[in-house]
């Protein structure tokens, strides 16, 4: 990995560092800041579904993990909230691997793994739901005291610029997989797993350290959203919603792509909020918004909005070579009049 590959995550890092000096409205701080969980999340999920191919329905599992132990840590145990952080991410990428290792040990791939990530996350939303020690039906509420060492902060933009420097960080973590031996593995395995097997590529091995990442990633996604709103309970840390919106933002953004998971994120959250504007807040219209997105998707951009403009691009540079050529075409016969 050269600074050439990391030139385009630094430019874009400072252009949204510059947001918050901008636009200081807490509305639209808000949305910023949950568009950013979304697409560090949706940058989890595409680290096993993109790079990897092991599509997951059930990403909600690592999510709610990493939301329910931060604030279980806090609460039950008086562990300060950045340990928590770092100590509920690495349950992430450890729920990651137990659910991979059960799930590629028996040989489960495609349409198999994804339904059973999603059994994996139904049951956890049933445990969370039912268990004491997680507040039951009733949820989670993180105290508040506004201080850094709380994870908790005065101003939202400083906690917009923590997020930021996260997805920063996963976004350079994605372009190293990308052009690690690590990443041309799960590439190779993607494509196909036997011919990968057969080139001396540990599938298990290579899959297991893809679905530790991705659930660590992902994990890290759900501690910032309850640091942030403070409350968590069964149903928004290991509800559907959340696994449909990390599966649906690599596939808008571009899937398999550094930069997929962020353009998927801020095309969907932004139509959505348009669309509330425009509808008068009916219930769902976001949800309408997301089926209308994912169909025009596949009906016409099958590699996402940066594959749909990788081929425009393409497209205009084969318009301009042939008469770049016809002009070099007659230039002899021109000299020779």
């Amino acid at each position: 990995m050269t600074a050439r590959d990391l030139l385009p995550i630094l430019v874009l890092l400072a252009l949204a560092a510059l947001l918050p000096l901008v636009v200081t409205s807490s509305p639209v701080l808000n949305f910023l800041v949950f568009m950013l969980i979304v697409a560090l999340g949706a940058q989890g999920w595409n680290i096993l579904g993109g790079f990897g191919g092991q599509f997951s329905f059930g990403h909600a599992a690592f999510f709610g993990t990493g939301a329910y132990v931060t604030a279980i840590l806090q609460l039950r145990w008086g562990v300060n909230a950045w340990a928590g952080l770092a100590l509920a991410t690495a349950a992430g990428a450890a729920v990651g691997w137990g659910i991979g290792f059960l799930s590629f040990r028996s040989g489960l791939r495609g349409s198999y793994f994804a339904l059973v990530t999603l059994a994996f996350a139904e049951v956890f939303r049933i445990l969370a739901n039912a268990a004491s020690f997680t507040g039951g039906a009733a949820g989670l509420l993180i105290k508040l005291e506004v201080h850094p060492a709380n994870l908790q902060f005065a101003d939202r933009a400083v906690f917009y610029w923590l997020v930021l420097a996260l997805v920063g960080a996963v976004l350079v973590l994605t372009r190293w997989i990308q052009r690690s031996r690590f990443g041309a593995q799960l590439v190779a395995v993607r494509e196909n797993e036997d011919a990968a097997k057969a080139l001396g590529v540990d599938s298990l091995r290579v899959k297991l350290r893809a679905i530790a990442l991705s659930g660590g990633v992902t994990a890290l996604a759900g501690c910032l959203y309850a640091q942030y709103f403070l409350y968590i309970d069964a149903t928004i840390a290991y509800g559907s919603w959340i696994s449909v919106e990390l599966l649906l933002a690599p596939i808008i953004g571009g899937v398999g792509t550094v930069f997929g998971p962020v353009v998927g994120a801020l095309t969907l959250h932004g139509l959505g909020e348009v669309a509330k504007q425009f509808a008068g807040r009916i219930p769902g219209i976001d949800l309408i918004v997301f089926g209308a997105v994912l169909v025009l998707a596949v009906a016409f951009a099958r590699g996402g909005i940066l594959g749909l403009l990788e081929r425009l691009r393409d497209r205009g540079a084969g318009l301009l070579r042939p008469s770049s050529r016809s002009d070099a075409a007659k230039e002899p016969s021109n000299a020779g009049r």
